[in-house]
């Protein structure tokens, strides 16, 4: 049988039945508000960029949405509605939908966003907004996007788009299960979030001295003493490689979880610049981007491994500092901000070597340090395990949706 999904609730049985987009419902008016017009106001606008980057598939609260100050008689979008960036830079993002599911606030569909009304006899908008989420929608959108520096996306060949819709009643039972799916990954991310807050105010109390760690004994360690960066680093002397593997090349990002080397030789071409040697446990950075957190300490997995010199590296050249007590006091945002601020250069800002070495810092003792460090490690490891599972969640709504759409 041709059109018959690999996945099926119990009890439905037969073809599902094909259709072209604009057989399943109607478009209605949109505006073109930009961000200029959002404030204080009764109406509320879904506008193409947040499609694109935050709002949910399904709007259970229209509250999120920004509202402009004009004023005027609009025409509302209902309850059912679904809404689909028309615009986008990138294909990515190109054709994304959301559907509206509350009507406590009048909203209107905004600039770059075609609004599309399902015929409800035909098409649950729960189900139709979720196939904008197959590869097969995907793969059309890429077709049918047009433009270079900004693609679009017509009403014209949007209802080209051809779909295969089961009965109502099992559209219903599957929008119901993806709803679910989405409510547990929903509560997933805001769990990791309370996570994510709780170490950045943790990390606040620690490097104020508010939260304080004791020894062994139950005693309070010693005061803090304040270092210049020099006292505990040290720039190396540089290993220079002449004729460098490609597949050893690396490259820094900021990365969230800890760790903020990794592999990425695209962005660095043989024969154009000179590269080093890094070895596992330096402190390795950006000169452009530290104080965007660019930084990390060199992994044992990358040692031996080469970078240029605008990603340097330094030693750490005493006992009385655990590295990634250093780490983490460089990844605080007030810490960011004042890096910035002794960058060089106008239109490309960098932070070289010798400049950083002056910044001081004041340390706990190296006891107290590594308390600190295991402490705040743990809740590392906490988040990672909580994101997996996140992950885990994404990739089986992304397996359903593979057998249960076709």
């Amino acid at each position: 049988m041709g059109n018959v999904p690999k996945l099926r609730f119990k009890g439905f049985v037969g073809e599902y039945n094909s259709y072209q987009l604009n057989e399943l419902g109607e478009y209605g008016k949109s505006y073109p508000f930009s961000r200029a017009y959002e404030g204080e106001g009764d109406v509320h606008h879904i506008h193409y960029g947040d499609i694109h980057i935050k709002l949910p598939t399904i709007i259970s609260d229209s509250s999120v949405l920004p509202s402009i100050t004009e004023k005027r008689d609009f025409q509302y979008v209902q309850v059912g509605d679904i809404v689909i960036a028309d615009a986008s830079e990138d294909y990515k993002d190109l054709g994304k939908a959301v559907c509206i599911n509350d009507d406590s606030h009048k909203v209107i569909s905004g600039l770059h966003t075609h609004r599309f009304s399902p015929y409800q006899k035909t098409a649950i908008s729960d189900y139709l907004v979720r196939y904008m989420q197959t590869e097969r929608y995907r793969r059309f959108i890429y077709r049918m996007g047009t433009g270079v520096s900004v693609l679009g996306l017509s009403k014209a060949n949007l209802s080209k788009f051809k779909l295969n819709l089961p009965v109502l009643e099992e559209q219903k039972k599957i929008s119901f299960f993806f709803n679910e799916l989405e409510n547990r990954i929903e509560r997933q991310q805001e769990k990791i979030e309370l996570l994510k807050e709780q170490k950045k105010g943790y990390m606040q109390k620690i490097f104020n001295r508010e939260l304080r760690f004791k020894d062994e004994y139950g005693k309070a360690f010693p005061e803090s003493k304040e270092y210049n960066f020099a006292d505990f680093l040290e720039i190396p002397l540089k290993e220079k490689e002449e004729n460098p593997i490609k597949e050893n090349l690396l490259t820094v990002k900021l990365h969230l979880k800890g760790i903020a080397v990794s592999e990425n030789i695209a962005t660095l071409k043989i024969g154009s610049t000179t590269y080093y040697k890094r070895k596992a446990g330096q402190f390795i950075y950006g000169k452009q981007n530290l104080f965007n957190g660019a930084f990390g300490i060199v992994p044992d997995y990358l040692d031996g491994y080469l970078s240029s010199g605008d990603i340097p590296t330094l030693d750490f050249h005493v006992d009385n500092i655990e590295p990634y007590y250093f780490f983490y006091y460089l990844s605080q945002r007030d810490i960011y901000k004042r890096l910035e601020n002794i960058s060089n250069g106008t239109g490309s800002k960098r932070i070289h070597e010798a400049e950083l070495l002056k910044q001081k810092i004041k340390l706990p003792c190296i006891k107290e340090q590594q308390k600190i460090v295991q402490f705040l490690s743990s809740m590392d490891r906490k988040i990672d395990r909580e994101e997996e599972k996140l992950v885990a969640l994404q990739e089986q709504q992304k397996g359903f949706m593979q057998q249960m759409f076709i």
